[in-house]
């Protein structure tokens, strides 16, 4: 019988798409017209539906789920650390531009210019995120049901409405910004600065995988996952590309902001409808529903952390949790990192600027660990050849899970190589300033890998966890 404290798959699916569909990622995508058609089905095919379908199968066929326990499994202790590394890290520069995209939409509510305002900025991010900090502390049940609330009230109702306000746009004949012809859906794809596109949107599509390390909380999760993966990958691609139209159709190019683009369509269509008491509601919806979508970003890849410190990698004091199983230590600790990182805003010229900057550091560290997370599939496969898996599997045995890992492995290198690429089109200052921060980031976020490595080897010895495993059912042909 279901444990109706634990996450059935209509709230696993809403955890998931809460996190990852959200209308904060529209205004960078929208930046690039009507060619952000191709790029989005582009990115489906190489990225979002590979990266879902091997969450799938990892999630339903390994005992402990997320990246640390595949990696781990896969290659050792070392390569699981390096790629839970990489998935916590990145958050930790990813975070100032989603909690920039709620300060310059919540600026709606008093002054749209604040939004422009770095300190303003600042100051929203470090307190919204600090008070998702705390709600974390209660546990996976409490955040759970606040995400859903927040996904239904600020995630579907508005991208919903959004879409339907295009259509009443289209359908009264009102200018459009764009046009949509085969020649500009498909872009010349010669030219370096289209492929930029490829940056934000991929990363609008990452987090497959997060949701993973709860598994321990969902009921029945070698078919939960898979199901609630399977829908949350179709509303995922269909919400974002349209909403992304949206504001391409409506907004000017130039005048486009990729911290309030979203709300500043709003304004500008409930004002052209003459419903402009309105848009403080949306702005309300907005915010409340952008705070549930980070909720689960705050505290899966922690989970993943708490692994690995039970391996070695980190200090004692990092395993700690409170009464709720939270790793609560490991919490404070990344709301203090991410205190610093917001002060990149400071060091550009302009916001866009600062937003893109950490958005393309995140991506690159992002995707590295998506690498890893393909080979890890392939080696996990093969390591259980000769077993019977009970859970989901990809279809077409080998050939299919190799065609798959493939097509998300180009999905990677191809972000990866844009991602050094300043864009053209953004007050960025020094593109030679520009490279010097972007690299040096990089490699500031990935150097203390190498102390926790030194600092497990010498605590190795001491540190005898509980293996995980292939989850193993004879009964069971899933048509390795």
């Amino acid at each position: 019988m279901p444990d109706l404290r634990k996450l059935n798959t209509f709230a696993l699916t809403l955890l998931i798409t809460g996190a990852i569909d959200s209308i904060r990622n529209l205004p960078a995508s929208a930046l690039f017209g009507s060619a952000l058609i191709f790029f989005f089905i582009f990115a489906a095919i190489m990225f979002l539906i590979p990266s879902a379908l091997v969450s799938a199968e990892l999630a339903a066929n390994v005992d402990e789920g997320g990246i640390y326990q595949w990696g781990r499994l896969a290659f050792g202790e070392r390569i699981g650390f390096l790629a839970v590394w990489l998935q916590w890290i990145n958050n930790i520069v990813w975070f100032p531009t989603i909690l920039s995209f709620i300060a310059g939409t919540a600026a709606y509510l008093v002054d749209p210019s604040l939004a422009q305002n770095k300190v303003y900025l600042v100051s929203v991010i470090l307190s919204s995120f600090w008070f998702l900090t705390l709600l974390n502390l209660k546990g996976i049940r409490v955040s759970a049901r606040f995400t859903s609330l927040c996904a239904m009230m600020g995630l579907i109702i508005p991208i919903t409405l959004i879409i339907g306000l295009l259509v009443a746009w289209i359908m009264l004949g009102k200018p459009l910004q764009i046009q949509l012809t085969a020649a500009s859906i498909l872009p010349h794809l010669s030219t370096s600065q289209n492929w930029i596109a490829m940056t934000a949107i991929m990363l609008g599509f990452s987090g497959m995988e997060l949701a993973t390390v709860h598994i321990k909380d969902v009921n029945q999760p070698q078919t939960t996952f898979p199901k609630a993966l399977a829908y949350s990958t179709t509303i995922i691609l269909i919400t974002m590309m349209l909403g992304s139209l949206a504001i391409a159709f409506v907004l000017p190019h130039n005048q486009i902001n990729l911290v309030s683009g979203t709300i500043q369509t709003f304004a500008y269509f409930l004002t052209a409808y003459h419903l402009n008491w309105l848009t403080p509601i949306m702005t309300v919806m907005l915010v409340t529903g952008s705070l549930g979508g980070i909720l689960s970003w705050v505290i899966s890849p922690i989970k993943g952390l708490a692994q690995a410190a039970s391996f070695g990698f980190l200090p004692p004091f990092f395993e700690k949790e409170n009464q709720h199983g939270v790793p609560h230590n490991l919490l404070i600790t990344q709301a203090v990192l991410v205190s610093i990182a917001c002060l990149a805003f400071l060091f550009f010229p302009g916001v866009n600027a600062s937003y893109w900057l950490l958005t393309a550091l995140s991506t690159q560290l992002y995707m590295i660990m998506y690498v890893l997370m393909f080979l890890s599939a392939l080696r996990l496969r093969a390591k259980a050849a000769h077993h019977h898996q009970r859970g989901f599997v990809i279809p077409g045995k080998k050939t299919g899970l190799w065609l798959v890992c493939l097509t998300g492995l180009i999905g990677c290198a191809i972000t990866l190589l844009v991602g050094f690429i300043p864009p053209d089109n953004m007050a960025i200052g020094n593109k030679f300033y520009y490279e010097i921060l972007f690299c040096g980031g990089m490699a500031v976020m990935t150097l203390p890998i190498l102390f926790f490595y030194r600092y497990q080897s010498k605590k190795s010895a001491h540190i005898s966890p509980q293996p995980s495993q292939l989850i193993l059912n004879p009964e069971t042909n899933a048509g390795m």
